[in-house]
């Protein structure tokens, strides 16, 4: 699951997070290709992600709060 991922990846038994720093546009857009990896190694397993209970937690007083997409949501 966490091959080729560029951020921190910590599985737990029924759940899954991805965290990264995002001060920079490229460390946003790492975040992205990790959660297209994840979402493809999902498929290739035949195992979905619930998206409903996906969250993004923004930090920082200057944080863009950048949107992030899991296929097209």
């Amino acid at each position: 699951m966490d091959s080729g991922i560029e951020c921190t990846l910590r599985n737990f038994s029924d759940h899954t997070k991805l965290c990264g720093v995002v001060d920079t546009l490229e460390g946003r857009d790492a975040i992205q290709r990790d959660l297209d990896r994840l979402e493809r190694w999902a498929h290739a397993n035949r195992m979905k992600f619930n998206k409903a209970r996906c969250k993004v937690l923004h930090m920082g007083q200057r944080n863009p709060k950048h949107n992030y997409r899991l296929r097209e949501e």
